[in-house]
């Protein structure tokens, strides 16, 4: 089979990397890619000035296309394909909304019984900030619509939530995200991801992944599109993954189904285990990225065979995916000055001696003259293997040892916490 990936960074590289190994496919184009999916087996990349996914698609005879990023989820570019009869992977627009509005997705958990903190939407700055005057517990400001996972601002006191308000609204920092904004009561305890794949009916779960957000150790700074994870998160045993598969996974795909628009591909939630249980912080419509770079290495399953049941509404036919024993863990390494103004095209060494059990995944790169060049803020996805945790955030960190690139920042203490735990 002929398929095409769209996007350009980690999450993207991932995909390609695990799809190449299934022996039905003979071709991945990705587009636009970047510097890894450049020279991976099988793989080339597509510019998207060659055209839009559409046409690429239409041009190359391509048999299925997997969509990566959000944005053109939230864009319709499912039904665009749908309508031309071209076979594409992952939600509806309508679908997709439960990622593209937060503000969408608070009020579709209310009606589900999906549980979640308290929150109130506003679209005037005015009545947003009377509503904070009120409040007298912490609280999260988010800004409704897509920023990267950027437009979340955890304020510590009023003059600070004031002060996100503004730079949501007023400053319009997150652009169109600040259009309308979530004002939600602040929950405490540890998070944890929980995907799953479904075909609009069923649900199966992916191991539970912890995302790094916050852009400096001890999760300090601002947040950022994820600066590593790992995979399983021990925080999360099975009979808690159970429980919240019964109580956010599945309602949701059984809410959207009821709605009129079934959901179909990656389902993603991002929770926080509270003293009153698991509370859902958010939904996402695709592979985490990050998470992708964690969780794709452990799957033995073959993740087309995943992908063709999904759209051919027989997911249910799979008793159980398989998974690789041990752990995996992604360190990010981002380029200086992210998640704020940073430079590119600083050449990047060392790959070749990166030699400890685990993948690098490319995002921000490029294959320039020979060199290999960072281009966008998170620059390398190192993913570790290994029998556990441990092992396997060792083996990640021993190859980002070996890598370099002018201002390269990185988290050192990813999985600190769940490491102090199973040691």
């Amino acid at each position: 089979m002929k398929l095409l990936i769209v996007g350009g960074g980690g999450r993207e590289h991932a995909l390609a990397w695990r799809l190449a190994q299934s022996p039905r496919v003979t071709e991945i184009l990705v587009t636009p890619g970047n510097g890894g999916t450049a020279t991976l087996v099988k793989t080339r990349n597509v510019s998207s000035s060659d055209g839009t996914p559409l046409e690429i698609a239409t041009r190359e005879k391509v048999d299925l296309t997997i969509v990566g990023p959000e944005a053109p989820l939230s864009e319709g570019i499912v039904d665009r394909f749908q309508e031309a009869g071209l076979s594409i992977y992952g939600p509806s627009q309508q679908a997709a909304r439960l990622e593209a509005s937060k503000a969408f997705a608070k009020e579709f958990m209310v009606r589900h019984d999906i549980p979640t903190a308290r929150f109130a939407t506003f679209r005037e700055v005015e009545g947003a900030r009377a509503y904070l005057a009120r409040q007298s517990n912490p609280v999260v400001i988010k800004g409704s619509g897509l920023a990267g996972g950027k437009a979340v601002l955890l304020p510590d006191s009023k003059e600070d939530a004031a002060d996100a308000l503004q730079q949501l609204m007023v400053e319009r920092r997150f652009g169109a995200a600040g259009d309308e904004v979530v004002i939600e009561e602040r929950l405490s305890g540890p998070e944890v991801s929980l995907l799953a794949f479904s075909d609009g009916t069923t649900v199966l779960p992916m191991p539970p992944a912890q995302d790094h957000k916050r852009a400096f150790e001890g999760d300090e700074g601002p947040n950022t599109g994820g600066m590593g994870a790992y995979a399983p998160a021990p925080v999360c045993p099975p009979t808690l993954q159970r429980d919240i598969v019964a109580t956010v996974l599945q309602p949701a795909i059984d809410g959207l189904r009821s709605e009129g628009c079934p959901f179909v591909g990656v389902l993603y939630a991002g929770l926080m285990l509270t003293g009153d249980g698991p509370k859902t912080l958010e939904f996402n419509c695709r592979f985490g990225d990050p998470e992708a770079q964690v969780l794709l290495p452990l799957l033995e399953s073959d993740l087309l065979d995943i992908i063709e049941a999904s759209l051919a509404g027989r997911l249910g036919d799979i008793d159980a995916l398989r998974w690789r024993a041990g752990a995996a863990a992604t360190v990010v390494l981002a380029s200086g000055g992210y998640p704020e103004s940073y430079e590119i095209g600083k050449e990047i060494g060392g790959l070749e001696h990166a030699t400890h059990p685990g993948v690098v995944f490319h995002a921000g790169t490029r294959q320039q003259n020979g060199k290999l060049l960072t281009y966008g803020g998170r620059v390398l996805n190192v993913t570790g293997l290994g029998t556990s945790l441990d092992d396997a955030l060792k083996n990640a960190y021993a190859n980002v040892d070996a890598i370099r690139f002018d201002g390269m920042h990185y988290r050192r203490d990813i999985g600190a916490k769940a490491r102090a735990q199973t040691a």
